[in-house]
């Protein structure tokens, strides 16, 4: 790559040209757009159905006070045989103020041994969050933890 002078260019234009024609990818020009936000019930209503989910053993470990909302760990958990007959199918993590409340989902079966999954979330603010197990016979068991996030230590 040559300037019009003639002399090839200095590492800062070089990188500002690439940069530029790479921000114009299919991103770009409105495809693969995600889908717009939905609402937690709408989140909800979309993994259960009309489903009446209960409450039981699903544990969710998650901090009560999340100093940094950007990167809160969190544990799901369900005492399940996992057998071929009765085993834990999904679990599902969202978060009730998040613009995007569904945070994971996680399909399991027979072969992995225990349903218990682990990862880290963000949270834009301090909210509930909710997981949601899918059993095998088609029940849903549901668990609710509050979360503060705090920036800075003064609270969100």
């Amino acid at each position: 790559m040559t300037s019009p002078g003639g002399h090839s260019p200095d590492r800062r234009t070089f990188l500002l040209a690439a940069a530029c024609t790479t921000v114009a990818g299919p991103g770009a020009a409105g495809q693969d757009r995600p889908p717009p936000a939905e609402d937690f019930d709408a989140a909800l209503k979309r993994i259960i159905g009309e489903a009446k989910p209960v409450q039981g053993k699903l544990t969710i470990e998650v901090p009560e006070i999340a100093e940094n909302g950007n990167t809160v760990p969190y544990t799901l958990s369900l005492d399940s045989p996992m057998t071929e007959q009765d085993h834990v199918k999904a679990m599902h993590i969202l978060a009730t103020a998040n613009p995007r409340p569904e945070i994971a989902s996680f399909e399991l079966t027979p072969a992995s041994g225990r349903a218990k999954v682990a990862s880290r979330m963000r949270l834009a603010r301090s909210q509930d969050v909710v997981a949601v197990a899918e059993l095998s016979d088609g029940r849903f068991v549901i668990a609710r933890r509050p979360v503060k996030v705090t920036i800075g230590g003064c609270g969100g």
